[in-house]
């Protein structure tokens, strides 16, 4: 650990303080964050990769409790939430979108993430990435867009909404609000023959140093875009449109225009840099959080009203840490001392500039939650503060499906997969969903057993199995048919699934089944601990309830609630709906608080018939695991069934989201409809209920 960390450790070293506030009038004066009306004067959002609230180990903290500045500040300060959760399915980028937009996967084609395949017109597949400029294609010679709404076109972008009231927008490695490569990122935002793409063109590595990674997003007119720096912000899809408007595109461009003093340095005092050095963007995994809350400090100070953060993977080593981190490990344990610490400076930063939780709205959260996977850690009551835990054995097991599925049950159908704990399955030349093809190897896949090298017992490999229909209902299908996979293939939690392509035996050659001791957590599946994530909100109009779990959430309804208590309204309905219970009277419209308990009541019967990991969406996994590994009879029942069910559930939850909608950003309330809605939905949960237990 170099000395200027220990030192950060020990006195909470704040630097950077002395830039105050760069031009305060940087920020558009249209901002109705700026205007004397408002009591919330910034937002600041952030989002972890993989930050647990729950303890893996019994006797282990979490990291949250590890965390005490962080901690302490939601528990005293607002709320934390420790029963929000994911979408499916449950991994990085769809947890950040999802977050960002306020919508389900079908509304913005990223059901499967962090990247999907696409069928070809012949039946062949190619690999596509989710974590891209929001604007990109699914390829060079497409027009689809990697993002893509129920409409066809580009989703809604998240900043749009504050730039067109007048407020510019930062983000810190928050995806796909950013650059997040040098090849097609580039050429969409810069063009293929700018200077920055011939830079990418001569050195990668730089290009990502300078362009990738961090982005303002500015309001007409804004003071920080009036510079050659700036390039056109466009979407040509967003609703209302969205012309001459603005943006600063990485580190080399964002730096000099909000920091007098350069270098940039992190909440330690050493320069923000890459790996070789190089002043600029350190990458997705140097994001740790004494790198992107310097970042979200310095926006703030030169007058950035919105700032959203992304802090790197708390569960892989970083810096000088190697990783993976087993719970109360040695790294583990040193690592999240750095992370504390780095919130303890940015609080009193803030503090010293005037900004805390009396005129800010502070959001924070994390993208999902994983599952760590190893043997029981010695002593038996370590507890990694003051014994360290050991592990004989850490390491995801990695399990090849098609030579397991062809030496367990001679299928070898040629399919390919997005690997992960709940692999995804495409099959070649794309065959329909109750062809025979499709239905057998369902069937063989969950019939497949495995020998857990952790536990040294023989386990049934899969865990659930869905096809499109049960897709439908989990708002995991595309518009982008040809997107849309085979199936989905849920596993034991311990396993990452992926597929050589290969049939040769597994008695023979490499292993089918390895431990793979170079990561330590899965994530991407259904169980509860993957799916229960967290929810912090502290500021203006948010009361001190403290830790709860009373009120369910899931990461649709965070962009909506920021939005209800700064007084904006977007460009299109959420899927996600306004979190009243964690918010006051005073900050919500007098109709709305009047008829606050019938609106409450609406949303949790909302959620219940909508949300995929509430109880219709877990028994949807259960009713079509039944359905797909039965006889026909009973498959073709249940997707005739389960078609019903998703037709007339998204009619009735249109309507509802649409009333909410009226009530959370119109002031419009109408008790009566309220109430027959809310019996609408209870009404059609006992009836799916009973429907799904066929």
């Amino acid at each position: 650990m170099r000395q200027i960390r220990r030192a950060a450790l020990a006195g909470l070293l704040i630097t950077g303080g002395t830039f105050t506030a760069m031009d305060s009038a940087l920020a558009a004066n249209a901002c109705p964050l700026s205007q004397p009306s408002s009591t919330i004067k910034h937002i600041v959002f952030l989002q972890f990769d993989n930050l647990h609230l729950e303890r893996d180990e019994p006797n282990v903290p979490s990291d949250l409790e590890q965390m005490p500045n962080l901690l302490n500040f939601m528990k005293n300060e607002g709320v934390l939430s420790g029963n929000d959760h994911t979408v499916q399915i449950s991994h990085t980028a769809n947890g950040f979108l999802t977050t960002q937009t306020g919508v389900y996967s079908d509304r913005l084609g990223t059901a499967v993430s962090n990247s999907f395949l696409r069928y070809s017109p012949t039946g062949t597949t190619s690999s596509v990435s989710d974590f891209v400029y929001w604007t990109d294609k699914v390829s060079s010679t497409s027009t689809v867009p990697v993002l893509v709404n129920e409409l066809g076109l580009n989703a809604p972008a998240p900043w749009a909404v504050f730039t067109k009231a007048g407020c510019d927008v930062a983000y810190a490695g928050i995806a796909d609000a950013v650059l997040e490569n040098t090849g097609a990122d580039i050429d969409t935002v810069f063009g293929a023959n700018s200077p920055q793409a011939a830079e990418a063109e001569a050195n990668s590595a730089l290009a990502s140093t300078d362009y990738v990674g961090v982005a303002i997003h500015c309001a007409k007119n804004s003071k920080l875009c009036a510079t050659p720096l700036a390039a056109p912000d466009l979407l040509p899809d967003e609703p209302g449109g969205y012309k001459n408007f603005s943006a600063l595109f990485g580190h080399k461009n964002v730096a000099p225009q909000i920091s007098k003093s350069l270098p940039l340095l992190d909440l330690t005092g050493a320069v923000i840099a890459d790996s070789k050095g190089n002043p600029g963007f350190p990458g997705f995994d140097g994001l740790v959080p004494s790198v992107s809350l310097a970042y979200g400090a310095a926006y703030l100070e030169a007058g950035i009203p919105v700032v959203n953060i992304y802090a790197s993977d708390a569960h892989d080593g970083h810096q000088n840490l190697s990783g993976p981190l087993a719970p109360g490990s040695l790294n583990d344990r040193a690592q999240l001392l750095e992370y504390d610490a780095a919130f303890a400076s940015f609080f009193a930063r803030l503090k010293q500039d005037g900004i805390d939780e009396t005129n800010t709205l502070f959001v924070i959260t994390t993208d999902e939650s994983d599952h760590f996977v190893g043997s029981a850690p010695t002593p038996a009551n370590c507890d990694g503060i003051s014994i360290t835990c050991d592990y004989a054995m850490i390491g995801e097991v990695d399990a090849d499906l098609s030579r397991l599925v062809a030496t367990q049950r001679g299928n070898t159908t040629p399919f390919k997969v997005h690997s992960d704990s709940a692999p995804i399955i495409y099959i070649t030349g794309n065959p329909a969903q109750d062809s025979a093809t499709t239905r057998q190897l369902e069937q063989d896949l969950m019939a497949v057993t495995v020998a857990d090298p952790i536990t040294g017992q023989t386990v049934p490999l899969g865990q659930s199995v869905i096809d499109q229909t049960g897709m439908g209902f989990l708002h995991m299908l595309s518009v982008d048919t040809l997107r849309n996979p085979s199936f989905n293939f849920y596993q034991n939690d311990d396993f990452f699934g992926f597929a050589s392509g290969q049939t040769t035996s597994c008695a023979s050659g490499t292993a089918c089944v390895e431990l793979d001791g170079g990561f330590a957590y899965n994530h991407g599946d259904f169980q509860k601990d993957i799916r229960t994530t967290w929810l912090g909100i502290v500021g203006p109009g948010v009361p001190k309830i403290g830790q709860t779990d009373a009120v369910w959430s899931d990461h649709t309804d965070v962009k909506p609630t920021i939005l209800a208590l700064a007084g904006f309204t977007d460009n299109y309905v959420h899927d996600g709906r306004v979190l009243f219970e964690f918010l006051t009277n005073k900050s919500l419209p007098k109709a709305v608080a009047a008829d606050r308990d019938g609106l409450i009541a609406l949303a949790a019967a909302y959620k219940e018939i909508t949300a995929p990991f509430q109880e219709l969406g877990l028994m949807t996994l259960q009713s079509s695991t039944k359905a797909l590994t039965g006889l026909p009879a009973a498959f073709e029942a249940s997707e005739e069934r389960l078609t019903g069910l998703t037709q007339s559930r998204d009619v009735l939850a249109d309507r509802i989201k649409r009333v909410l909608d009226k009530a959370e950003f119109k002031g419009v309330v109408h008790p009566e409809e309220i109430a027959t809605l809310t019996q609408e939905a209870q009404l059609f949960r006992n009836f799916a209920r009973q429907e799904l237990q066929n």
